[in-house]
């Protein structure tokens, strides 16, 4: 259900677990990688019948299929390891992209075939253990066999050949960067059975066709074959970066078998400590996380804002849509200030936002929050989750486009929120007869900076359970927009999660997105008043 946060080896950020299937290659003077057999016709269409014909056969895993030195190395020893970048994929062919690959060990023990794809035809590539710098590894690459195969690969885009900007390691999970050239949260091909009582399943990109790009064109275009016991997948994915990377994906999905919980579009991040929730706030950092919220852009056009939570419990959310118009994690809150990392640079993170292409139908945003006392956990996942059964024999056909970046999406008619802060309730220099949580939500853009000095704004607040009180709503002139404070009590001891909704109106119009939000009372014992004793 949740994933390691393991760093990319030659970047300052994270990656994920892994797992994906076997290939080989070798090197032609010049720095070309050659094929280790016959070109193959190949397109989009040949992939899909391999997925399809490849769900009627009994699931083969080959996780582990690797020499032991390889598979038992430490972190350490893998960083070590750097590919020969005068080797890289399309490097001399007027290309402004680059591949380059990972090699297997430590976490990613399933090898992965690799496959270079020109005028319709692809040749597998080959391994060869002279692309590789072993440095103080110990591994004895004479040792190795020859068609041991690769953990992943990733792209760079000209001109700077040093950082990447996309990517595929572990599992089917993928990152990406936009302008800030900084890694955070992780994408993932299909997610199966997530948060259920039972084991999550983890599929795996098994094999990927990396397509010569044009000379001069701004996109690759990457596919890549899907395998898990339950599903078998077949993904495009049309890659141009940018300030904001674009990201089109196409994925047909062929059930081995009923799946009880399908995720489609899975997005995967990490949230320990922020404003709104400081249980884990012993580390020096103010805050830590790669998302500070969900956005929502709802079917019938609605716009929600959920701040994610690190919670005492594994909390499961469902956000039930129709044709949803945009979903995705989030870091609204880049200011440097608010994280004094200078390591990993969490104010740099990029959100990723989820753009259906066609009717998904009816289905759920679910989201997925486990409790986590460490930054290298990824504890916060969301996914479309269709409302369909889902049988084998069916073809599901989804495409999407994903947009890594710090620009949030979201109309500019509408104000939107820009912190939320939690805390102890209670009037200011009044003893506390009872315990509350007070809430503190700074909105601001869209029409607010325009309003009136004598506007009425209001925030309708609405609460499944325990009831509002000391609520205002004022003008914040540090953001130019509005600060909403209330407390909440909570129903007697009760420790069951409480649902908030709010808004800003004025004069019957609508001024915000909706602020969503699920707090679940501390147990009774633990709900301290923290009267000084000088209060009457």
């Amino acid at each position: 259900m949740a994933v390691s946060h393991i760093p990319l080896p030659t970047l300052r950020a994270r990656s994920l677990p892994a797992m994906l299937i076997a290939l080989a290659l070798f090197v032609l003077p010049g720095g070309a990688f050659a094929a280790g057999a016959s070109a193959e016709p190949f397109d989009y269409a040949v992939l899909k019948g391999r997925a399809r014909a490849l769900a009627g056969q009994a699931y083969a895993d080959h996780e582990g299929e690797i020499p032991e030195a390889v598979s038992n190395m430490t972190w350490d020893q893998y960083q070590t390891i750097h590919f020969n970048k005068d080797h890289a994929l399309w490097r001399g062919r007027d290309s402004k992209f680059q591949a380059t690959l990972f090699h297997l060990g430590l976490y990613f023990k399933r090898p992965v075939a690799l496959y270079a794809l020109h005028d319709g035809k692809a040749e597998r590539v080959a391994y060869d253990a002279g692309l590789f710098d072993y440095g103080k590894s110990g591994i004895d690459p004479a040792g190795l066999p020859e068609d041991m195969g690769f953990a992943g690969f990733r792209l760079q885009f000209s001109p700077d050949w040093v950082r990447d900007v996309v990517a595929f390691l572990g599992a089917s999970y993928f990152r990406a960067v936009g302008k800030e050239m900084q890694y955070g949260l992780s994408a993932r091909g299909l997610a199966v059975d997530t948060a259920l009582s039972r084991p999550e399943e983890f599929p795996a990109f098994t094999a990927f066709w990396l397509e010569r790009p044009k000379p001069g064109s701004n996109t690759a275009t990457v596919y890549a074959l899907l395998d898990s016991p339950s599903v078998t997948g077949a993904y495009r994915f049309d890659i141009t970066p940018g300030d904001t990377l674009a990201m089109r994906v196409d994925a047909a999905l062929y059930p081995r078998k009923p799946i009880e919980r399908l995720g489609i579009a899975p997005l995967t991040s990490m949230y320990m400590v922020g404003e709104n929730d400081r249980r884990t706030g012993y580390d020096w950092r103010p805050e830590i996380h790669d998302s500070d919220g969900l956005a929502l852009h709802t079917g019938s056009g609605e716009w929600l804002w959920r701040p994610l939570n690190n919670p005492r419990s594994l909390r499961f959310n469902t956000y039930m849509d129709d044709n949803p118009k945009g979903f995705g994690l989030l870091q609204r809150d880049q200011n440097f200030d608010h994280y004094q990392d200078d390591g990993v640079y969490y104010d740099k993170r990029p959100g990723l936002w989820v753009v259906p292409r066609g009717g998904w139908g009816k289905g759920a945003v679910d989201l997925v929050e486990i409790p986590t006392l460490d930054e290298t956990f990824d504890n916060i996942v969301a996914f479309w989750h269709p409302a369909e059964p889902v049988v084998p024999g069916q073809e599901l056909l989804y495409s999407y486009d994903l947009y890594w970046g710090t620009a949030s999406p979201g109309p500019k008619e509408l104000a939107r929120v820009v912190d939320t802060f939690t805390g102890l309730g209670g009037a200011v220099g009044k003893r506390r007869t009872r315990y509350s949580k007070r809430f503190v939500v700074d909105f601001s853009g869209g029409p607010l900076a325009d309003l009136a000095r004598d506007a009425q704004v209001k925030a309708s607040i609405r609460t499944s359970a325990g009831e509002v009180e000391l609520a205002t709503v004022l003008p914040f002139h540090a953001t130019g927009g509005y600060r909403v404070r209330f407390d909440l009590v909570p129903p007697d001891e009760t420790e069951n999660p409480i649902n908030l909704r709010m808004i800003l109106t004025s004069g019957g119009k609508t001024l915000s997105e909706t602020w969503t939000y699920q707090w679940s009372p501390p147990p009774a014992n633990q709900r301290e008043l923290h009267n000084a004793g000088h209060l009457q």
